[in-house]
């Protein structure tokens, strides 16, 4: 029996598929995707597969990769996502298709509790605090059981708690093989987890990190993988340019004499001026920050000469040149006492890495790159490739060596002859046949490229309002609008009401707007991005309306836009306030469309409206999560409407029915309302 053969036969409906999952049925879209796929991994080559939301591409990957025999590396947005599908879907699949498979979770070191940082944590001034203090004593007590290490299992520790850059370690502040703790090391356990797996399941982040420094084990495990699958894959070039360039903080800085100095005093006092060492380094770093001034936080300031757009040259390039000699200083100081501990080899090295960090952002950037500086308490110098093409084609697709075949499903025929299989899947990937924006910036021109479409019926379970007598996006009173708009839905509904902003100011204006005009009030809870954190936001919004409990409205932005899933009716409203088209300001976007310029084409339809298409499409895709999903999706930016680009983005959007009037809206909100009384009543 060939792959396909065998992929084939796990997807009708008395195959192995049904123990798998109770509500399994066949589906074309997902069986045409899982074939594929099994003959991609025959054939090798590249996949591109963007697969509609409820199609099951989780299934229609897995099945033929776990069939194949062959090893496989998973990589997947989030860690999040990660767990998932590492906790719930392998082993469900694995058991249902009776195959010994061994599965690997693996993530970047600091998602894993590093026991020579604990140690220290017990003796750190920031861990003494009340708060800090309890959530040490925690970490602590799950210490003494956890065999795996990850955070993530965790119960109750907040992803934005102090305690965990103290208990985790960087590839800047680990030891190594000269740990005191390195036999009992959770992150080199999962690393001997993963190369001894016939399944490892990892993130974008990770992968591109070691793709970058080849430093977290990706270096031996590539080259022995046959299958690489990564969901989510619209996210891979925007997390992969992150890693592909480099970056200097002054929070980097600021880490590195924290450790230096408790070092140098700890084991080595009065054997360097350690103070004195630390001072220089503190006062180089602030005096960077100085220089740039009180430029609005979470901007990102063009840099296209010496020093960032607006920031005093010779000013900016001394205090550089101050930060590469204060490392300096700091090299030599560390390489007088190196022999004493494996802590000061390390924190030379983080002292090279640093200097040498300066003197590649004393001279002019990369031809092929662009750099800016990210402004915030702290600042972040910035140099990134435009995109992940050369890399993916140069380091991926070209440059791995084809490992040996294995074998077919339960052993019955060996594979056919064919090279690594390369497979790339999301719910959106583009809005053209040939999935462009995805495949261009990837270097996956060549590959084979599948649309299969989502199994919902949207014109029955879904609906799209446009209002048109809304202020302009642009106009001062938008967001007041916006807000008067989701308040009056929210009401009608009891809450399940989502906002999607695209800026952290609109999210401001509408999450405070909306907080004053339901205050005190026990009908509706306004829940308001970065006033919890995001899992806790996420869990109350899923609640909804209980005894004693109020419904929801979230005002949202960023990452919310994709990667939440709320099923059911807690979510029956997503409101987007403006077409999400990429900051034109942004240095990157800039670059970007200087390149396409250069290249004669229009950057607005090649990039802007692509990028917007992509967005619209990932924050439309909250709404309808599950076949028994109803609701509503309002984009409030007449644009929409009115300009000729607006229909290449309707076309982009599955294919609600139209509400042609305010009346309309109103009525399909009634509706939503009253079908739900009724199933209540029922």
């Amino acid at each position: 029996m060939t792959l396909t053969e065998a992929v084939r036969r796990a997807f009708e409906a008395d195959g192995a598929l049904p123990r798998a999952a109770d509500a399994f049925r066949p589906r074309a879209a997902q069986t045409d995707m899982a074939l594929a796929v099994a003959r991609t991994i025959e054939e090798g080559g590249a996949l591109v597969v963007e697969a509609g939301t409820g199609v099951g591409k989780t299934f229609s990957y897995l099945v033929p990769a776990l069939l194949s025999g062959e090893r496989v590396l998973l990589s997947t947005a989030t860690k999040t996502l990660q767990d998932q599908l590492f906790g719930r879907d392998l082993p469900r699949l694995v058991e249902a298709l009776g195959l010994p498979v061994r599965t690997a979770l693996l993530k970047g070191r600091g998602s894993y509790l590093c026991l020579h940082r604990l140690d220290i944590a017990r003796r750190d001034p920031g861990a003494t605090d009340r708060s800090a203090a309890l959530a040490l004593a925690k970490v602590e007590q799950w210490a003494q059981a956890t065999r795996s290490g990850d955070l993530a299992e965790l119960p109750g520790l907040d992803e934005r708690s102090p305690v965990i850059p103290l208990v985790t370690s960087t590839r800047d502040n680990c030891l190594g093989a000269q740990c005191p703790k390195f036999r009992e090391c959770h992150v080199n356990r999962a690393r001997r987890d993963a190369l001894a797996a016939d399944v490892v399941v990892v993130n974008h982040h990770l992968f591109f990190a070691d793709l970058a420094v080849r430093e977290s084990g990706m270096a031996e495990l590539l080259p022995t993988v046959k299958v690489a699958v990564f969901d989510e894959a619209h996210q891979l070039n925007e997390t992969g340019v992150q890693f592909l360039g480099a970056q200097l903080g002054t929070g980097q800085l600021l880490d590195f004499t924290r450790d230096l100095l408790a070092a140098g005093l700890q084991l080595a006092r009065g054997l360097a001026p350690w103070q004195e060492v630390a001072a220089a380094l503190d006062r180089s770093a602030r005096e960077l920050r100085l220089v740039v001034g009180r430029t609005t936080a979470g901007n990102r300031l063009r840099w296209s000469g010496p020093a960032p757009e607006g920031v005093p040259q010779d000013d900016w390039l001394d205090a550089l040149e101050d930060v590469q000699a204060a490392c300096e200083t700091a090299m030599k100081a560390l390489a007088t006492v190196s022999e004493i501990a494996p802590d000061f080899v390390r924190l030379h090295e983080r002292a090279a890495t640093l200097a040498e960090r300066s003197a590649r952002f004393l001279a002019a950037a990369a031809p092929d790159a662009v750099r800016w500086l990210d402004v915030g308490p702290q600042l972040r110098l910035v140099e990134s490739p435009l995109d992940i093409a050369q890399a993916v084609r140069t380091r991926l697709l070209k440059a791995a060596p084809v490992p040996e075949q294995g074998e077919v499903g339960q052993g019955d025929e060996p594979s056919a002859p064919g090279g690594r299989a390369w497979i790339f899947t999301s719910a959106t990937l583009g809005d053209d046949a040939r999935l462009r924006w995805f495949t261009e910036p990837c270097g996956l021109d060549d590959a084979q490229v599948l649309r299969v479409g989502s199994p919902f019926d949207y014109p029955e379970q879904a609906a799209l309002y446009l209002p048109r007598d809304l202020p302009k996006p642009n106009d001062p009173g938008h967001s007041l609008a916006v807000a008067r708009l989701a308040a009056q839905a929210a009401q009608r509904l009891g809450g399940r009401t989502m906002v999607l902003t695209t800026t952290l100011r609109a999210l401001r204006g509408i999450g405070e707007e909306l907080q004053r005009r339901f205050q005190g009030s026990m009908a509706l809870e306004v829940l308001v991005q970065g006033q919890w954190p995001k899992r806790r936001l996420i869990e109350r919004f899923r609640e909804g309306a209980g005894p004693g409990r109020p419904g929801c409205l979230l005002v949202a932005s960023a990452s919310f836009w994709e990667g939440v899933d709320v099923p059911g009716d807690a979510l029956e409203l997503v409101v987007i306030d403006k077409l999400p088209f990429p900051p034109p300001g942004d240095p990157l976007v800039e670059a970007r469309s200087q390149r396409l310029q250069a290249q004669g084409r229009n950057p607005f339809n090649d990039y802007f409206v692509p990028e917007a298409a992509v967005a619209l499409k990932q924050g439309a895709g909250r709404l309808i999560r599950s076949e028994s999903d109803r609701g509503v999706l309002v984009v409030c930016d007449t644009r929409l409407a009115q300009m000729g680009y607006g229909r290449r983005l309707l076309a982009a959007l599955p294919p609600m029915r139209r509400l042609s009037s305010q009346e309309d809206f109103e009525e399909a909100l009634e509706a939503l309302a009253s079908a739900r009384d009724s199933a209540a009543a029922a």
